[in-house]
């Protein structure tokens, strides 16, 4: 591959939108599935069949909307045990599940897009990423919203409306 077409990859990733601009690096900014907070984070465990907590437990409430952390197909999707379970393999050999659902609505193969609405919370909302057959923790991958400053006319008007707010990525050695 030609210099030229190397230094062009990062740059057209960055204009459509695949990769935030100025961030081209192997870790995705996903953004967050749910706007609920962490009530349990990723605890490794000491070995492979040991006690930890292989993601992120959210305290959302049951019907709670949870979406995708970005684009992928499903590669399983059902009940097992009782929980329902949506698993979306993205690139990179990242596999995230989103767990305790109420329901699925999706097929193995199915295209899922970052932002779509995968299901609604059964109750507290599991989030887990497996690299291979390794579990990380969710939490660096994930971006976070940020509300952008909106000035107020001091002349009373009404102002013009809040901006919408923008998902900020943490970059490597950061945050």
């Amino acid at each position: 591959m030609s210099s030229v077409v190397r230094r062009l990859i990062p740059l057209l990733a960055a204009l459509t939108g695949l990769v935030p601009t100025g961030a081209v690096h192997a870790r995705p900014c996903w953004q967050p599935p749910v706007t609920a907070p962490v009530t349990d984070p990723f605890r490794a465990p000491a070995c492979t069949w040991c006690a930890g907590n292989r993601g992120l437990e959210f305290g959302t409430s049951p019907g709670d909307r949870v979406r995708a952390v970005g684009t992928g197909r499903v590669a399983f999707a059902g009940s097992v045990a009782g929980t329902v379970y949506v698993v979306v393999r993205h690139a990179g050999d990242r596999r995230v599940t989103y767990a305790n659902l109420a329901r699925v609505s999706f097929s193995v193969g199915d295209l899922v897009v970052r932002g779509q609405t995968v299901g609604r919370a059964a109750g507290r909302f599991h989030l887990g990423v497996r690299v291979g057959d390794r579990y990380v923790d969710p939490a660096p991958l994930l971006g976070r919203w940020f509300h952008r400053t909106r000035l107020v006319p001091i002349d009373g008007g009404p102002g013009n409306p809040a901006p919408p707010p923008r998902l900020r990525c943490r970059t490597s050695g950061s945050e």
